[in-house]
């Protein structure tokens, strides 16, 4: 089994991003099953999803709306941000930031 984890950060404002929803899901042949959900703590981290299958492709929803909903009236361009990824048979852990502004995004393969 290989642990998930991920941490988001607010770029635009230079700190973490706390209270962002996030899900973690299992893409099957009917579709995508979610394994479990979180939300970021005050360090912009989750780090409480639920281990998956090597070998598996899992998929990180984040709910920017929610996120951006209680700093702003204004809707997020992107309300929600999903990240797809395969889920290497060597790897005992996968830690996959977000780096989030109201116009854009990036991730990578953190360690």
């Amino acid at each position: 089994m290989t642990g998930i984890s991920t941490h988001v950060l607010d770029t635009s404002l230079g700190r973490p991003a706390e209270g962002v929803p996030v899900e973690l899901a299992l893409h099957t042949e009917g579709g995508w099953k979610v394994l479990g959900t979180s939300a970021t703590d005050s360090d912009g981290r989750a780090k409480d999803l639920p281990a998956v299958e090597a070998g598996s492709v899992v998929r990180l929803l984040f709910d920017t709306a929610a996120y951006y909903a209680a700093r702003s009236d204004e809707a997020p361009f992107f309300p929600e941000v999903s990240i797809v990824f395969t889920v290497a048979p060597a790897q005992h852990h996968y830690h996959v930031p977000l780096l989030l502004n109201p116009f854009g995004y990036s991730v990578y393969r953190g360690s």
